[in-house]
């Protein structure tokens, strides 16, 4: 089983660190500083960095970490965009990481970036910024129907699997999520566990899949109560997932965001 711990960056990110005896990989490292930081302090050697799109948030502290680790692989998707590439991977190709115990798969998740791409090792799924706790990306350079069919292949994965998110932004997207299902009790009961976390300064990432099922309205766009509340934003019936998905995102970028 994956050793998995949140190195936390700028105000709401999270570097992933992977680890076993004296060696580490990182996922999406956007700043370089916490992460030899922390790789110093626990005498670590960084084996391997893993990118899933290219959003300088998550790509920034390449440079650096390289200066400091020069034998790294750096695993990122097929994106010009991204620097320092050493291997290109793209869907189905697997992973594996010179000193962790764990062969990871590619998955091509589209959307929130065109070329967007997660990892997924066992029941751990690193999603970048695919799908968030309770919530999902913004649509950048891919395209709803992207993302809406991203989000389908990932609820699609057991209902155990973890998902690693890269950012913090749990109770800013359960309030929109109450928008959408204010009368939801898997929802308050979420809302209210998701407090007490961020109270005692705690992650509320990763979150278990089924969580996700039951509470983000993005993965639920085939339930009444989510079509109903999509469709009176829309101002008109919406006669498929894709739609539901596309107008509650817009609901959200427009109104809630």
């Amino acid at each position: 089983m994956l050793d998995v711990e949140p190195i936390p960056a700028f105000d709401d990110n999270y570097i992933w660190l992977l680890r076993t005896s004296g060696v580490a990989a990182v996922v999406d490292p956007g700043d370089a500083d916490p992460v030899i930081e922390r790789l110093h302090a626990e005498a670590l050697a960084l084996s391997a960095i893993l990118i899933t799109h290219h959003h300088y948030d998550h790509t920034g502290g390449i440079p650096d970490l390289l200066a400091q680790w020069p034998a790294a692989q750096v695993i990122a998707p097929a994106d010009a965009r991204i620097k320092g590439a050493t291997r290109v991977v793209g869907e189905g190709d697997q992973v594996a990481i010179p000193g962790i115990d764990s062969r990871f798969q590619v998955m091509e998740v589209p959307g929130h970036t065109a070329t967007h791409i997660a990892y997924r090792a066992g029941d751990a799924l690193f999603c970048g910024d695919t799908l968030f706790a309770a919530g999902c990306g913004r649509v950048f350079d891919g395209t709803f129907e992207q993302l809406a069919a991203s989000l389908r292949r990932i609820s699609a994965l057991p209902e155990r699997t973890l998902c690693y998110c890269a950012h913090e932004y749990t109770l800013a997207n359960l309030g929109f999520a109450a928008w959408v299902e204010p009368t939801s009790p898997a929802l308050a009961e979420r809302t209210a566990r998701a407090q007490r976390q961020r109270q005692a300064q705690q992650p509320t990432v990763p979150s278990e899949l089924a969580l996700e099922l039951a509470t983000n309205p993005f993965l639920r766009t085939g339930e009444p109560a989510v079509i109903s509340a999509a469709e009176k934003f829309a101002g008109n019936r919406l006669n498929d997932p894709t739609a539901v998905f596309t107008a509650l995102r817009r609901w959200k970028d427009q109104r809630y965001d």
